[in-house]
């Protein structure tokens, strides 16, 4: 079966698009690089009229540059700055909080106020209810903290 020459660019279309839905389903892997560079075919063969042998060279030179570029695309993606986010481990994220004594601190035993939710807690002295607390670590689901000073 011979296509004809009209049909060709639309074939590199459909081909392009078959691909790309078909990282949809195989994510993380280079399907989209090789759905662009039928993409660029398609294109180059609508605005050239290329011959077949021509459209295979273009598809293959396109084919090794987009991977490459995918390659450096994906390394780049792997390099981001760390977040922030303690995944896993939300805890930590009470660490420098402020808050206040929820009840007073007897030998070192009391409750702390968060925001709105109530802590067990240990700090080096006692502290008066009320007081003005900040939190400087996390043992388990107890706070450690201290008085915050200047308030």
């Amino acid at each position: 079966m011979q296509f004809s020459s009209s049909l060709l660019p639309w074939a590199w279309a459909v081909l392009a698009l078959i691909v790309a839905m078909a990282e949809l389903h195989v994510p993380g892997s280079y399907l989209i690089w090789i759905a662009l560079a039928a993409a660029v075919t398609a294109v180059a063969d609508f605005l050239f009229a290329l011959s077949v042998s021509a459209q295979l060279a273009i598809f293959s030179v396109s084919v090794v540059l987009s991977c490459l570029v995918g390659y450096y695309v994906y390394r780049l993606m792997g390099r981001r700055p760390f977040s922030g986010q303690l995944l896993n481990q939300r805890d930590l994220e009470l660490v420098g909080a402020i808050g206040t004594a929820g009840e007073p601190f007897v030998h070192g035993q009391g409750k702390a106020r968060i925001g709105d939710t109530v802590w067990l807690a240990e700090a080096r002295e006692d502290i008066p209810s009320g007081t003005p607390i900040i939190v400087e670590a996390v043992r388990g689901t107890t706070l450690i903290v201290t008085r915050r000073s200047g308030a």
